[in-house]
């Protein structure tokens, strides 16, 4: 049976395409999380994409994932910066846990440097557009001996 891997998705990025398109670029999330899917059964994995823009709900997901996730790819968008919640959260899971940021953070406003979700995550890949979930999930199914 092959491994099921959580993607969540965090605040604004249901507007992915149409918010900023000159940073975050063109491509939708729906398009984003196909293209995942695809890459997911390629690599023998399972993806289950989601996205919220409220902290407790992405919460009450990641603690959903320690039952059945094998491990986690998260964009917490801004909650990258605030949530300690999300941290402790990510704390609590037992599985890998690697962070996505369509754009370089560390180019960006100095707000957007530090990330409470860093300190959790085995990787973080910033700056490499909607390709940066692609190079997460190849990293993912190495993590996972998948």
């Amino acid at each position: 049976m092959s491994k099921l891997v959580t993607l969540l998705n965090g605040p604004n990025l249901n507007l992915l395409g149409l918010r900023q398109p000159e940073i975050y670029g063109r491509e939708t999330l729906d398009d984003v999380a196909a293209r995942c899917a695809d890459l997911a059964e390629d690599l023998g994995l399972r993806l289950r994409a989601l996205q919220s823009n409220h902290e407790g709900q992405l919460v009450d997901w990641i603690h959903q994932a320690r039952d059945g996730s094998a491990g986690i790819i998260i964009n917490p968008g801004a909650y990258s910066h605030t949530s300690i919640a999300i941290l402790d959260a990510l704390n609590a899971y037992d599985g890998p846990v690697l962070e996505v940021h369509i754009s370089n953070i560390h180019k960006r406003e100095a707000f957007r440097h530090h990330s409470y979700v860093s300190s959790r995550a085995e990787g973080v890949i910033a700056g490499f557009g909607t390709e940066g979930y692609l190079l997460a999930l190849r990293r993912m199914a190495t993590l996972l001996g998948a």
